[in-house]
């Protein structure tokens, strides 16, 4: 077996101010003390409770769309996946995650994700009023609707994200919101 360097691992995470790093399976229960654990960290680094009910609020939706995306899928434990990754940096928390995802689907979501990075935080208060007032289709997948909206209009700057072949028409979806 491999070892692993835990101590330069722990450096390398200290050195770039990351609060929380997941990388596994994700399940509700663990979104939740996952959560619990970053809220606490914030609140006893006095970050402003504003502040930190959006990037605890950011946090949970996005790792609550990858848990609901692979639930939907049918995927693998493996292929459901997650890698989630809080820190503070100087423009603010970075909140980003990344899961396997189809390949169209990844593409509608870059699309939707830079549509929405192209929107100021009036249109982005317009796009989410009307999404509100329209008729949920109980048949068609969630993504890309409110949540992604809250996200942006939360977000200090633009959300950003990638999209990286994996083969066998699947890819890794990279989303990274800074609050």
């Amino acid at each position: 077996m491999h070892s692993i360097n835990l101590l330069t691992l722990r450096q390398e995470l200290n050195e770039k101010n990351i609060l929380l790093c997941f990388n596994g399976p994700i399940s509700s229960g663990l979104i939740q003390e996952l959560g619990d654990a970053l809220k606490n960290h914030l609140q006893t680094e006095d970050t402003a409770p504003n502040l930190a009910m959006d990037v605890f609020g950011v946090y949970v939706e996005l790792t609550q769309n990858i848990r609901h995306y692979a639930q939907q899928q049918g995927y693998s434990e493996v292929l459901s996946s997650a890698t989630v990754v809080v820190a503070q940096q100087e423009e603010g928390y970075q909140v980003m995650a990344g899961n396997i995802v189809e390949h169209d689907d990844g593409e509608k979501m870059v699309n939707r994700i830079q549509a929405l990075a192209e929107m100021d935080k009036a249109a982005l208060k317009a796009e989410f009023k009307k999404q509100l007032r329209e008729p949920r289709n109980k048949k068609s997948a969630s993504g890309a609707g409110l949540g992604l909206i809250d996200i942006s209009r939360k977000s200090s700057i633009p959300l950003s994200c990638s999209l990286t072949d994996t083969g066998k028409r699947k890819s890794f979806l990279s989303i990274l919101a800074t609050i």
